[in-house]
């Protein structure tokens, strides 16, 4: 474990696999409408849900049976009536063309993924629709045109097996890289398919064959190497084998040649938990076995696995990110740890010697600590250093530590731009050194990659090129005061003094940073027609620190929308736009924000797009991966939190007599992340309340909400063209 983001924590999920996903996601949608209030066909909107504490009375519930003919002729009356405002005019077609011919282009940086002697990456464009897995050396990825061995043809899977597969990512056996764990969704959905490929006979293994090659059927599961032979799983093995929010509660050490339901247990968690895993650490002389337990979205438990099965734990708090790199354990904390006498703030990173810490010392140095204006971005290992990157008021600065028998010694890495993010990656510390790349882009230039060696010159390597015309334009950092005083701050893209239609967007959740980067797509679709583009660095992100987020969690969501609304007056205050003239837009947790935007806030904005949101509050749990979220925003049965969480759910805030700006809700058939029930059922509420509603929704996509480049050019022209449209009345 050797490198760590720690704005983020990712966790799997799975479902009962089904050779049929359509069917399997059919069925499952149904179950969950009539387990939670309802039933398929005439609803009852009288009844209450299991635990008799939210009162449902919504007639759209059927709007939640995800491919009920009922509902798809409903999504595709909207989505024609959509693509017939906003989808024709002429302005569309080029704004379209301009998208997709970006999107395909073959100028791009093709983003390496360094494994040993490899670069890895997956590629689409115009020839290669569902992409193309490739390696290849250092010495030709320096190259202007660097020679891709083509390892996996996505298109040409899909045409041999009449599958709708979408690349779901790939788990390469190192060191000798011979095999590959490959994840392949249907229609781009988290659930998957794994299957293990040959990557010197350039094939798939079947499960039947000489070599009984590792398979698993659809579903969300997570899968990691041991050795050659033998891999550590999690999935669903069967009744209880999963938590109750839906994900792996058994994770399984399975050994080739024996069938999935032989795989032996090595961890169970609780029906409670949100997750198990467990993983191996191959760095020569510090291998070791571990397990972990998600208890919520935010806490976890890891223990050492020994081999006669004995469970060691890593005595760390349950909200911090440990992890480690030989002998050295590093804890970033989130909220104050005492430890002693010694009091560590949230957000510092520390450091000691893992073999000590195990037997009871406790014994740290700090390698940082945040301040008002500094919070930790990312960190991670080389063969002999730490690389830190930290934000200062949501810039980036970057520096090396070095570890020795004095302590740790620190310098500068490199100087980052201003106004833009620089971040370290592909390191491999047991490959490669003390090599690392570095990428850094801003509003206004796009990426630049950049490869060197600690202590020695950065070389570039590649530069995206400009796909749009930034002259002239100017990036300006100001801050917003919300309700209870915070400063918050905000990133504005524009010409000098310029002022008119401004697109605003922000998220607010789960610690995610909203930083400076190159938005190539923002720069065709908004900026180059004269708008105005606006970042927003509001709270429940992690932009100042793990503290930034948590006091918007639960019962301080209110936080996240008073943050936006602020930068939305301050905007108009500093004669930037006007309420008329401004838009938003977000997706996901972000598309929560702008359902609250509209229900709370409706006087600021002149119209807003919400995408794959979450809208309805009070069955956000009992959907898909939802449980899975109860530790951000609170429990809508338990009655004390729903007191806050009905306050700002903006499905049941939905007002008849309110005048609401235009609102175009987007999401995907295939989202099985966040459930398009969400987006149907508003759209449905504010159509009957006689609002201005939009709705499209992407058969295919996932969470990501399209699956291809064409159909990302269609969302992100028909986005821009609606904003544009009504932003310019």
């Amino acid at each position: 474990m050797s490198w760590r983001n720690p704005s983020s924590r990712a966790i799997t999920a799975c479902y009962r696999p089904c050779r049929d996903p359509e069917s399997r996601l059919d069925q499952r949608s149904r179950r969950l409408v009539r387990q939670n209030g309802a039933v398929t066909g005439d609803v009852d909107s009288s009844v209450n849900d299991p635990a008799g504490k939210v009162p449902i009375d919504d007639p759209y519930l059927w709007l939640e049976v995800v491919l009920d003919e009922q509902a798809l002729d409903w999504v595709r009356e909207r989505n024609a009536r959509t693509k017939e405002e906003f989808a024709t005019p002429e302005r569309f077609q080029a704004l379209q063309s301009s998208l997709r011919a970006m999107l395909d282009t073959d100028d791009r940086i093709p983003a390496p993924g360094r494994r040993g002697q490899y670069l890895y990456n997956f590629w689409r464009d115009a020839e290669h629709v569902r992409g193309i897995w490739r390696r290849t050396s250092m010495a030709e990825y320096r190259k202007s045109e660097p020679n891709w061995d083509v390892i996996i043809d996505v298109d040409a899977l899909a045409e041999a097996e009449d599958e709708n597969w979408v690349w779901g990512g790939a788990t390469v056996f190192r060191p000798s890289q011979e095999r590959a764990l490959v994840s392949l969704s249907r229609g781009g959905a988290d659930a998957s398919v794994v299957r293990e490929f040959d990557m010197t006979a350039r094939a798939f293994l079947a499960p039947d064959a000489p070599d009984h090659g590792f398979y698993l059927p659809e579903a969300k599961s997570s899968i990691g190497w041991i050795d050659i032979d033998t891999v550590y799983v999690g999935t669903d093995f069967g009744p209880g084998s999963l938590t109750e929010s839906g994900y792996p509660r058994i994770a399984k050490r399975w050994r080739r040649g024996t069938t999935l339901d032989a795989a032996e247990t090595v961890f169970e968690g609780d029906p409670a938990d949100i997750s198990v895993g467990a993983g191996y650490d191959r760095t020569p002389g510090y291998e070791r076995h571990y397990v972990s337990r998600s208890t919520d979205f935010f806490n976890h438990e890891s223990a050492l696995l020994h081999p006669d099965g004995h469970l060691q734990p890593i005595e760390t708090p349950s909200d911090a990110s440990e992890s480690w790199y030989k002998n050295w354990l590093l804890v970033r904390t989130k909220s104050s740890w005492q430890v002693g006498e010694d009091t560590y703030p949230s957000g510092t990173l520390l450091a000691t010697n893992f073999d000590e810490f195990l037997s009871g010392e406790r014994h740290f140095e700090v390698l940082f600590e945040p301040d008002a204006h500094t919070s930790l971005y990312q960190y991670g290992w080389t063969e002999h250093h730490l690389i830190l990157v930290t934000l200062s008021d949501v810039q980036t600065k970057l520096a090396v530590l070095t570890p020795g028998p004095d302590g740790w010694a620190r310098s500068e890495l490199s100087e980052a731009p201003p106004m833009a993010t620089t971040t370290v990656a592909n390191l491999d510390p047991l490959e490669s050194g003390d090599d690392y790349m570095m990428t850094t882009s801003g509003f206004t230039f796009p990426t630049t990659l950049l490869a060197g060696t600690l202590g020695g010159e950065l070389e570039l390597l590649k530069q995206e090129p400009s796909h749009f015309d930034a002259d002239g334009l100017i990036v300006e950092q100001f801050f917003a005061t919300s309700l209870d005083g915070t400063q918050v701050p905000y990133f504005v893209v524009r010409k000098p003094g310029a002022s008119g239609p401004t697109l605003l967007g922000g998220y607010g959740g789960f610690e995610v940073s909203r930083t400076p980067g190159y938005n190539a797509g923002n720069g065709i679709g908004w900026l180059s027609s004269g708008g105005i583009s606006v970042t927003a660095n509001i709270r429940g992100g992690g932009e100042y620190g793990p503290q930034w987020h948590t006091q918007a969690q639960k019962s301080g969501r209110h936080k996240v929308g008073e943050d936006f609304a602020a930068v939305a007056k301050d905007l108009v205050t500093r004669g930037i736009t006007t309420p008329a003239q401004l838009g938003a837009v977000g997706g996901s947790n972000g598309g929560l924000l702008m359902g609250i935007m509209l229900t709370k806030y409706p006087e600021l904005f002149g119209a807003l797009v919400c995408q794959v949101p979450l809208l309805d509050m009070s069955r956000y749990h009992k959907l898909l991966a939802g449980a899975s979220w109860v530790a951000e925003y609170g429990d809508p049965d338990d009655p004390d939190e729903w007191a806050f969480i009905k306050e700002y759910s903006p499905y049941q805030n939905v007002s008849k007599s309110a005048s609401y700006p235009p609102i175009l809700l987007t999401t995907s058939t295939r989202d099985d992340r966040v459930h398009p029930g969400h987006a149907r059922k508003m759209a449905a509420r504010l159509e009957e309340y006689g609002h201005n509603v939009w709705y499209y929704e992407n058969i295919e996509g996932g969470h990501g909400g399209a699956s291809d480049n064409a159909q990302a050019a269609f969302q992100g022209a028909l986005i821009y063209e609606f904003l544009w449209t009504q932003l310019n009345r």
